[in-house]
């Protein structure tokens, strides 16, 4: 039989319970330090230089064809051999019917216009009008023969069109059709062009097609189709298709995106440059060959190539960052390519920043240096570049911040006229830490505090510079730095957590900007930047956080304290287990050249309590109100996409502000820039 209970016996554990909670509130509350910023604003501490909001391009994934380079179709010179291996499995394995298209002799990813048809196709090593091969198309007498590739237009920016092809016809009547099709709908035509190949030679033809939003939705794929009938054979190579709004023959959206980052450098390297060869991607576009881009098993078409990317410097002010090849190339060849650059940039004097090679500390570099020969190889390169170019700012290769003193410690033996910059990296894995079976909280904290982590190893390598004899004027250049996981169930830098990483490294930069004059972000498309899927672009939230950054008027570092909850790290990351009194906000403050602005960069790294703040000013009374701009999502996995291209996008709100300060809580896992001007300047 159950016991009865009275009601005040079924009462009693309530009230407890209640009890215990308001107890544990008031304690949890009590345990929480009050958070007090405190800006000096009279008290300058060194000069920013715009030069740490640097970005990074390099042909990886999509970030260069398929990104900023606006040609639409992939391997248009119809090659073979431009996907490593682990490539082309990944790519039949996501797009099964490449492996039957690929039975049937057509280039990787081009289909038959119609499997039914058979085997119509042929490759041709004889004098192909590009590279190294051209199709042949052997038309059927009665019905319509082709190929065709699966693409995506970017309609919400364009309607039109524009391409062009190479053609040889063999025999048959001379008429090719190319078109664009509903995805595998042979017969759903949204746009066609004739041309009639004249001669019996290669010529080159060009075409327009129009493809209007009532046609095709916006992400939805479609065929572009090059096609003959009546039995012609003709033999078909490097094909192009470009938006009509191209810009240079880039992405007119990534453009416009990419100049409102203000990002003042814009390096060109990566793991690409050990085996990248300068004059590949020069002179006429029609003729440059394409080959596989070593580094990452992907094709390199060569269509994207010295005079391509100052042109993309120019369209968003930026200047030329180059990484020269110091793993398959040669003294002279880097000489010639400081050389061209000089005949095509600014005022034709030089003096602009190049960088001795890339990560020559890995084995996973193409011809890499061991340890004994670094110093030697670095001196031949310098010796080369200065001949061509006695003003030319040298950044050497220099190891990772948590791994650097031996390595660092060959390159300045050399003599101090070498270089000016030593480079550094930190690309790092969120997910890998040393702790078992962590948590997620666990990860994101211990992600949260790498710029912590970093900013003391850094201090560590310029004391080592120091200590170098006659290299004390060398400083650190940042030149790659990325929080990466495989996937975005971690912070990196395609969701809120990357932001707020992100901001996080910022203001580690700011900080120390007067030993760190030069830093790059990974990378201004794709990774930490613009993207582009299915025709859509859009920007990741560490984009927004930057631009936040990079935009303010900013150039003076004052003194700033923050009097607050730290946090430590046990056993997290593996490159930076050991953290300790990591802060739960950051924040930086800065004035500009004139004194009239003062701008607070602040993160708050707690990822599930805003932060109540008590901002105390000294030294600059600021005007109401003051400007904030504030990024922040509900959970840090949360991003923007292709569906969603402006799911997380910094809000701008205003502040009421005294003579002495302000009051202001920041969201959690946020980055919050507010900008405060003086009273009495309009």
């Amino acid at each position: 039989m159950m016991k009865r209970t009275s009601s005040r016996q079924r009462v009693l554990p309530w009230r407890l319970l209640f009890l215990l909670t308001c107890v544990w509130q008031v304690t949890a509350q009590e345990n929480h330090k009050p958070t007090v910023v405190r800006v000096d604003a009279a008290n300058t501490l060194h000069k920013i230089p715009r030069s740490i909001f640097g970005t990074f391009l390099e042909p990886i994934g999509n970030s260069i064809y398929g990104g900023l380079w606006a040609q639409i179709l992939q391997n248009p010179s119809l090659e073979a051999n431009l996907w490593e291996a682990k490539q082309i499995a990944d790519m039949v394995k996501n797009r099964p019917e490449l492996a039957r298209a690929s039975g049937m002799a057509l280039p990787l990813p081009w289909e038959p216009l119609d499997y039914a048809q058979g085997s119509r196709y042929a490759p041709e090593w004889d004098h192909p009008a590009n590279s190294h091969q051209s199709l042949l198309l052997m038309a059927l007498p009665d019905e319509q023969t082709g190929i065709r590739q699966k693409v995506y237009l970017p309609l919400r920016s364009t309607a039109k069109y524009v391409g062009s092809l190479y053609l040889k016809t063999l025999e048959g009547p001379k008429e090719v059709e190319v078109s664009i099709h509903k995805r595998n709908e042979k017969s759903e035509v949204l746009a066609a062009q004739v041309i009639h190949p004249s001669g019996s030679d290669w010529g080159r033809y060009e075409f327009e097609l129009e493809v209007s939003r009532k046609q095709l939705m916006p992400l939805e794929a479609a065929d572009f189709v090059i096609g003959a009938s009546h039995g012609t054979r003709v033999l078909i190579d490097q094909v192009s298709l470009l938006p009509a709004n191209h810009v240079e023959g880039m992405d007119p959206e990534m453009i416009a995106m990419a100049r409102a980052l203000r990002t003042p450098i814009m390096r060109f390297g990566g793991n690409f440059t050990s085996a990248y060869h300068w004059r590949d991607g020069i002179g006429l576009q029609d003729q440059r060959v394409s080959v596989l881009n070593t580094a990452w098993g992907m094709p390199e078409y060569n269509q994207f190539g010295t005079d391509e990317f100052l042109a993309f410097c120019r369209l968003i002010g930026a200047q030329p960052q180059i990484a020269l090849n110091l793993g398959t190339g040669t003294p002279e060849e880097a000489a010639g390519w400081v050389k061209y650059v000089n005949s095509r940039w600014g005022d034709h004097r030089g003096g602009e920043l190049w960088e001795l090679g890339n990560e020559l500390w890995g084995n996973f570099q193409v011809g890499y240096p061991t340890i004994s020969g670094i110093a030697g190889r670095t001196k031949d390169f310098s010796t080369a570049v200065k001949q061509v170019d006695p003003r030319a700012q040298l950044i050497v290769t220099g190891a990772d911040p948590d791994k650097f003193k031996d390595w660092n410690a060959a390159q300045l033996s050399n003599a101090p006229v070498t270089f000016q910059y030593l480079s550094t990296h930190f690309v790092v894995t969120t997910g890998e830490v040393v702790s078992k079976n962590p948590s997620p909280d666990f990860i994101t904290k211990s992600t949260f505090a790498l710029p912590i982590g970093i900013e003391r190893h850094l201090q560590e390598m310029h004391e080592q510079f120091q200590h170098s004899p006659g290299r004390n004027s060398i400083k650190t250049a940042f030149t790659e730095w990325l929080f990466w996981a495989p996937d975005d169930t971690y912070p990196r830098y395609d969701n809120m957590g990357g932001a707020v990483a992100a901001g996080g490294f910022l203001n580690m930069l700011l900080r120390n900007s007067q030993i760190v004059p030069i830093a790059d972000m990974t990378g201004i498309i794709e990774f930490g930047g613009i993207w582009k899927k299915r025709g859509q672009v859009y920007a990741v939230p560490a984009y927004w956080a930057f631009r936040m950054y990079s935009t303010a008027d900013a150039t003076r570092l004052v003194d700033t304290t923050v009097e607050g909850e730290t946090y430590d790290v046990e056993q997290g990351s593996v490159r930076i287990p050991t953290i300790p009194k990591v802060p739960y906000l950051d924040v930086v403050a800065s004035l500009n050249d004139s004194g009239n602005r003062l701008t607070l960069f602040c993160v708050n790294r707690d990822t599930s309590r805003d932060l109540q703040t008590d901002i105390k000013i000294l030294g600059f009374a600021g005007a109401k109100p003051a400007v904030v701009h504030a990024l922040s999502a509900e959970s840090i996995y949360e991003k923007n996409d292709e569906t969603a291209p402006e799911h997380i996008l910094p809000h701008e709100s205003y502040l009421d502000v005294n003579s002495d300060g302000f009051q202001y809580t920041f969201r959690h896992a946020s980055v919050t820039v507010v900008a405060l001007t003086r009273a009495g300047v309009h």
